[in-house]
């Protein structure tokens, strides 16, 4: 990174990905915040002439707000690790392990951290059978904020229907019952944990409309289940390696106690939009969304 005291910021941002709409909010946002915070700063839709667009830029360093596949899953990482260009967030293995489901959950199941069955499977086989008992989730295995994600009730009369535009293999898994938690690891630290409380299934609208859910914060619930969020969402950002700011999603039935709590997934992109859940856990830890981006920015490096 430059010494300058205000490095010059390139804000990725949309993308091709089924995220490309969260990501330019994401990005806007950043991008405001850095310009507030004293940076010159330039948003880049990235696009195939992405690596021409960075080197007419010339930045010191890249805040990658992209969501979804080419800027969350060790893509766009590659290119800036090759383009020599600081940048935000995390590397290109732990990029790329976090954006697979089913990856992440080996890695967890290393590591001791519980999760819930689940397992590979082709499109055409869910949809012409149940390939786990019902009540279970069908969900692509490297997209994010819950596109195309299927619940199947335990009195499903048959399987999904699965539309054209899922993955020719997908991830089916064990539907885990109860509340959806989440915290943010910011760098080594473990912010707080958000009680996500919606009034049916937590899909794309209820994430990212107004009003689509509502966040409790700091979640009411027993100092041990909240304990453990904090220490299993540090462990888990460690064991995936990721860098900068991570976000890992959990459910816990609350008639099983710490037994009820597993591990859903860590987004190595957290979305930066009004209703996003990882500033609003940086505000709740006293850190302004305005600092948290800078903080982003400073921390930017090669080799993550």
């Amino acid at each position: 990174m430059s010494s300058r005291a205000h490095p010059k910021v390139v804000v990725l941002l949309g993308g091709p990905s089924a995220e490309r709409e969260v990501s330019l909010s994401s990005g806007r946002e950043c991008a405001a915040a850095l310009r507030e915070q004293g940076y010159h700063v330039t948003e880049v839709d990235a696009g195939p002439d992405l690596a021409q667009r960075l080197a007419d830029a010339a930045p010191d360093v890249v805040f990658n707000a992209l969501h979804g596949r080419w800027g969350e899953d060790g893509c766009v990482q590659g290119l800036l690790e090759w383009l020599r260009i600081p940048y935000t967030h995390s590397g290109v293995l732990s990029s790329a392990l976090a954006m697979d489901k089913e990856r992440t959950k080996d890695v967890y199941r290393a590591h001791g951290l519980p999760v819930v069955e689940s397992l590979l499977a082709r499109r055409e086989d869910v949809r012409s059978r149940h390939v786990m008992p019902p009540p279970y989730v069908v969900k692509p295995n490297n997209e994010g904020s819950s596109v195309g994600v299927y619940l199947v009730q335990e009195a499903a009369n048959g399987p999904p229907q699965l539309s054209d535009d899922m993955p020719e293999t997908v991830m089916v898994e064990a539907f885990a019952p109860g509340r959806e938690l989440t915290t943010t690891v910011m760098g080594d630290r473990a912010l707080t944990v958000t009680d996500i409380l919606t009034d049916g299934w937590y899909d794309y609208d209820a994430k990212y409309k107004p009003g689509g859910s509502r966040h409790v914060i700091p979640a009411q619930i027993p100092q041990d289940i909240f304990d453990a969020c904090l220490d299993y969402a540090v462990r888990a950002h460690r064991a995936l390696g990721c860098r900068g700011l991570s976000r890992t999603d959990f459910r816990w039935d609350e008639s099983r106690g710490l037994d009820g709590l597993i591990l859903l997934e860590t987004n190595t992109q957290p979305g930066m939009t009004p209703t996003s859940l990882a500033p609003e856990q940086g505000a709740e830890a006293g850190i302004p969304f305005g600092a948290l981006c800078s903080w982003m920015v400073e921390d930017a490096s090669c080799n993550r």
